[in-house]
């Protein structure tokens, strides 16, 4: 008998197609607690159906962030990532001793805002980039809203273990049901959520078993497809329901059956695979702010409407976004009308409205009663991801609660759990100003690296901080090779950032790093190291000891300038007899392409054009890492404008 059942537990259990053995032994239990049990255990087979908090999964790697639980296919995503408000409250929530929040609950923290705020200090165009002294961020504005609340609930409380208490228990019902079985072993229940019920079914719970036995539906073989590809009728009229998730652009949505599809040996297989899936669909839109976060719709009900390319075809997508979620909608409505339960993910307001309007022909009503939440932590809206939450809703867990750990907690002695498992040293508290400078910190490391002199220089006046202020904190490996601003902008070969901050920001150049190397010894180009020299020849012998920050004599600026034509000349020059050795070339090798006119001139009279990629090397070349960059972001800016100059005149799609 235990075999039997064993056998029975190592495959995932349906909850409309629960096998008799269980469906005949189900009893509610009512007097276990599942918010204060401890999972101990969970079958192998079910652990792919368990949503996991990404954030607890510590990934190691290159190209992942560890705090975040997050990797990345490139290191522009990852240092992307870095810059992100999510990866600075994930910060801010380390420094503070508290969790962090995974990607999908910080859209929500910042969805509950009612999206009034941008996301970002800085907005589309070059001059609000340089305006680093605005102070409503969403970062600052989620922190001062949650400062806000804590400081209403104690006082509400009157003492903060009050609040802890409330906070722990939460407001409402727990999302699973537990039941016991005897064909369970010892102290392990099976849990199904409460969300796949009705309101009235949940409250009856004493009648809760023969709910269940009612919604079980017997196996059907797979529907074949119609002429036309699609499923037939009949398909359509088993029970079934609907599935969508939208938030940040992206939009999810499945109308998937309940019924389990047959096998060819008479078994239902494994869900991931048996589902039948009526009707799926996906949207994206460039809709978000790529490296600010928030809408496009929020940046503007917050700063006013911004004048950039982007934020035009961002308004754009976001119109077309909603239209055409709500056709899909008006396509699918006779399988929305007949759908037992709608399962639906909006973060924000701009998202419910698009779903919920109003609006003329609406499908879907908020006071709808079928409507439900996701009672776990959901992603990304994709396929993927709707067909691992309807797995996760309607598969049996299977948890362990062990009375003795949850009976007498306080009674145990240090001496008894030591030899188990030693417990975490708590994470040392740091003061004010420790993380107000790892905030100054980040803010600076960023404005380096998208070489924003104007911001930097900014910042550093608005806050009162010194332009030789040493990154927090000192013993990291990139704050022990650059520890200032000077030092990081000379190891990022960024002449520019270096001559502003000698001349305007009063930066001193002797200062060492941690191997005893000065920033002119961490530059690694001509220019960047020329940038030293003028500046030593601007601000005179007198202003810095030169000599121990081991620059060379100084240089007149237009001697650098002339130097720079000079060189910039000579490349020309050496690419033009480079172009004409290799046309001599093709003439003397190359294929016959002379018979071939081209606007009146053979190809060899014509010369040989450039490719567009020889074009964009020759642009490139002899620019800096981040230079190429911006030069990238301008070549994308003005093929964005130009189509949106031909969408408003009616001269794209061609």
């Amino acid at each position: 008998m235990a075999n039997k059942a064993e056998d029975l537990l190592k495959r995932p259990l349906y909850v409309y197609d629960l096998p008799p053995q269980v469906l005949d032994t189900l009893t509610l239990k009512e007097d276990a607690e599942p918010l204060d049990a401890e999972i101990l255990e969970i079958p192998k087979p079910l652990t792919d159906a368990v949503s996991r908090d990404p954030s607890s999964e510590r990934l190691v790697g290159t190209q992942t962030c560890s705090l975040c639980g997050l990797s990345f296919s490139g290191v522009l995503e990852q240092r992307s990532h870095l810059k992100s408000d999510l990866h600075h409250y994930n910060l801010k929530q380390k420094l503070r001793g508290r969790n962090p929040v995974s990607e999908a609950e910080f859209e929500k923290l910042v969805g509950d805002l009612d999206e009034s705020l941008s996301g970002s200090d800085s907005s589309d165009s070059e001059d609000e980039d340089d305006d680093a002294s605005r102070k409503d961020t969403t970062l600052t504005a989620l922190l001062r809203k949650q400062v806000t609340l804590a400081e209403r609930r104690n006082s509400a409380d009157g003492d903060e273990d009050g609040f802890s208490k409330r906070k722990r228990r939460g407001g409402g019902n727990s999302p699973l049901l537990w039941f016991t079985s005897p064909v369970l072993p010892p102290n392990h229940y099976f849990g199904i959520y409460r969300a796949i019920f009705t309101s009235e079914e949940a409250k009856n719970l004493a009648e809760i078993v023969e709910v269940i036995k009612k919604k079980q539906i017997a196996a059907v073989p797979p529907p074949k497809p119609g002429p036309d590809g699609n499923l037939v009728p009949a398909a359509y009229k088993s029970p079934h329901i609907f599935m969508c998730m939208i938030g940040g652009g992206h939009f999810a949505a499945m109308v998937v059956s309940l019924a389990p599809r047959q096998t060819k040996h008479g078994t239902t297989g494994p869900l991931n695979r048996e589902a039948t899936v009526l009707a799926h669909k996906t949207f994206h839109r460039y809709t978000t702010r790529r490296k600010q976060g928030g809408s496009q719709s929020a940046n503007d009900n917050a700063k006013g409407n911004a004048h950039s390319a982007g934020s035009s075809i961002r308004r754009y997508n976001e119109q077309a976004l909603t239209d055409e979620v709500r056709l899909l909608l008006r396509d699918w409505r006779s399988l929305l009308d007949t759908s037992e339960l709608l399962f639906i993910r909006a973060t924000g307001v701009t998202n419910r409205r698009t779903l919920f309007g109003p609006y003329e022909d609406q499908v879907l009503r908020a006071n709808d009663p079928r409507i439900r939440g996701f009672p776990f932590s959901t992603r990304r809206a994709t396929q993927n991801e709707l067909m691992r939450s309807f797995i996760e809703l309607t598969r049996l867990k299977v948890h362990e609660i062990d009375p003795a750990a949850t009976a007498k907690p306080q009674q145990e002695t240090p001496a008894k759990t030591a030899p188990s498992k030693p417990a975490k040293p708590a994470p040392p508290k740091l003061s004010e100003e420790e993380e107000t400078a790892l905030l100054h910190t980040s803010q600076l490391q960023a404005f380096i690296r998208r070489s924003k002199l104007p911001a930097l220089l900014s910042y550093l006046k608005n806050h009162d901080l010194p332009a030789d202020f040493l990154f927090q904190p000192p013993d990291s490996q990139q704050n022990y090779h650059a520890p200032t601003s000077l030092h990081l902008s000379a190891s990022q070969n960024s002449a520019p950032l270096v001559s502003g901050l000698l001349l305007k920001g009063g930066a001193d150049p002797t200062l060492k790093n941690g191997e005893g190397k000065t920033p002119f010894e961490l530059a690694g180009d001509r220019a960047t190291r020329d940038a030293f020299r003028v500046a030593r020849d601007e601000l005179g012998e007198d202003r810095w000891g030169w000599e121990a920050a081991r620059v060379p004599p100084p240089m007149k600026r237009e001697d650098a300038e002339r130097r720079d034509e000079r060189e910039k000349s000579e490349a020309e020059r050496k690419e033009a007899e480079r172009r004409r050795a290799e046309e001599q070339r093709l003439r003397a090798e190359g294929p016959r392409v002379a018979d071939r006119p081209r606007g009146g001139k053979s190809v060899l009279d014509a010369g040989i054009p450039k490719t567009a990629q020889e074009r964009r090397e020759e642009e490139a070349r002899g620019l800096t890492p981040e230079q190429r960059l911006k030069l990238d972001r301008e070549r994308r800016a003005r093929a964005a404008e130009e189509r949106l100059r031909r969408m408003q005149t009616g001269g794209g799609g061609a």
